[in-house]
């Protein structure tokens, strides 16, 4: 019998959720065949099967998520050859091997799968959280002296008991199992991932929850009950020691009152007249990044315009050759491409990340590009090495990471590793979009709708006139922990100069 896992698709991915099974029980499957559809927070995949056999057993169900490394299904002996007997084929490192492939789209479309979790699973999903709260419940569940076994650690027979009982005649009646410890960690707390999860989410500190649980385990309920109710904050300050040179065992001072934290807005319900419409995996990890990053980073904004009809005469004149000769649509996005990637060569500091006090400075530049997974969500494909590249290269890859998207064979590497990142939102006419920073970069640049419209233009005699010309605007989202608006100004002036006076004729 041979195990199917959940891969590790990507380095920095831990979990993944089961969003359809293409095989049932008891259907014949062949080695490498896709048989399920996995959503991480990075890419939707399809697995496919280590080994040839018969589908004897699915342990994970649609819409539930697991850690990797979990088994997925069990196969059995088929026609082409036997399983593993107890053996645990190495699923994970067949899938990579395998192709497993990666879900991305440079543009909405109808024809990506959908990722969420099935609305008609809620209840199941639910249930089956209960039952995994239930198992931690056995496992914490006091014995012999009262005392509950500590996280990870193995069933002892008979001498723990003993030990405990005798323990337990030496210093009288049994106590009551220890406080979760504090500090704002939940590390060496037994909680179900799911509990892990929520705390993580809603920032709670594990300490000043109430756990209704076997021997005072936190539980699921126990977290929304706190977060509906505004409470759990964070780790409270240690005490103040007694004054110098009070007597042994003297009071210490109570520390002021703290000032009670903020209510949390209760989550909204739906009502009769309303449809609840659960969120996908790539929603809900979308939403949690953006989340972290409006936390994390100061964010400023600039804007500017750009007059575009230098690039627009060369894009007209070149398109049907471009697309006749290399087979792709000449847009704007490798001409505003080509600009950020020189003027990043004059502001280095733009293309960099914030460290422990410092700022890290890429040398590469590696350009992501946010782009919609038909309104279920973003992922950012990511070009490597652009510096390197010239506008034809840049049109060639930025097309290629854009089919494959659509076909679903992009893999995770060109998914992560991006130094600065451009969402597209112009093919809809934007006029400014204030986009939010793809941590842990500092700087995200927004191109807005292209149009004609007239404008003051002015000779090279100094000579006003009214001119339409193809403008449009430029929007850069930037880290004010890394620089300031000076600096920030200087480089997106750079990336419009360069638009406007480069001799695009000779870029093609």
């Amino acid at each position: 019998m041979a195990e199917i896992q959940m891969p590790q698709l990507g380095e920095t991915v831990t979990e993944g959720t089961i969003t359809k099974w293409l095989k049932s029980v008891g259907d014949e499957i062949s080695e490498d065949e896709a048989i399920v559809e996995v959503s991480t927070d990075k890419v939707d995949s399809e697995i496919p099967s280590p080994v040839s056999g018969t589908l004897t057993e699915i342990k994970v169900e649609e819409g539930e998520t697991v850690d990797v490394g979990t088994v997925l299904a069990l196969v059995g002996d088929g026609a082409a050859g036997g399983g593993n007997d107890g053996g645990g084929a190495d699923a994970g490192s067949e899938a990579e091997g395998g192709g497993a492939e990666e879900q991305a789209q440079a543009s909405a479309s109808s024809d990506v799968p959908s990722s969420g979790r099935p609305e008609d699973q809620g209840a199941e999903a639910e249930a089956k959280e209960a039952e995994a709260e239930a198992e931690i419940d056995a496992a914490t569940e006091p014995s012999g002296g009262g005392q509950a076994p500590e996280p990870d650690t193995a069933d002892t027979a008979g001498g723990g008991d003993a030990a405990a009982e005798a323990d337990t005649d030496a210093q009288g009646p049994a106590q009551a199992p220890p406080p979760p410890p504090s500090g704002g960690s939940a590390e060496g707390m037994v909680l179900s991932p799911v509990v892990r999860r929520l705390i993580a989410e809603n920032d709670l500190d594990p300490a000043s929850l109430t756990g209704t649980g076997a021997g005072g385990r936190i539980t699921r309920s126990d977290v929304l009950a706190a977060v509906e109710g505004g409470g759990g904050g964070r780790a409270p300050a240690a005490r103040p020691s007694a004054p110098p040179g009070a007597p042994a065992g003297a009071e210490r001072p109570s520390p002021a009152p703290a000032a009670a934290p903020a209510p949390r807005t209760a989550p909204a319900r739906a009502g009769e007249s309303d449809t609840s419409v659960p969120f996908n995996n790539i929603r809900r990890r979308t939403g949690e990044h953006m989340v972290r990053s409006a936390a994390t980073s100061p964010h400023a904004y600039t804007a500017m315009e750009v007059d575009m009809e230098g690039v627009e005469r060369v894009r007209q004149a070149h398109k049907q050759r471009v697309r006749d000769e290399l087979g792709i649509s000449l847009t704007y996005l490798p001409f505003v491409t080509r600009a950020l990637v020189d003027a990043l060569a004059e502001f280095p500091h733009m293309n960099a990340s914030v460290g422990e006090g410092e700022l890290v400075v890429h040398h590469d530049v590696n350009v992501g590009y946010a782009v919609d997974l038909g309104y279920e969500g973003l992922i950012v494909p990511v070009v490597h090495g652009a510096q390197d590249l010239r506008l034809p290269a840049i049109s060639r890859a930025v097309a290629d990471l854009a089919d494959r998207a659509r076909s679903r064979k992009l893999s995770a590497d060109e998914i992560s590793g991006g130094t600065v990142t451009i969402t597209n939102a112009g093919a809809s006419g934007t006029l400014v979009q204030l986009p939010i920073i793809n941590q842990p970069q500092v700087m995200i640049l927004s191109t807005e709708g292209v149009n004609r419209r007239p404008v003051v233009v002015t000779d090279a005699d100094g000579n006003e006139a009214i001119a339409i010309p193809s403008v449009g605007n430029l929007t850069l989202g930037w880290d004010h922990r890394a620089f300031d608006g000076a600096y920030a100004a200087a480089f997106l002036r750079r990336v419009v100069d360069i638009l406007e006076t480069r001799d695009w004729e000779a870029e093609l």
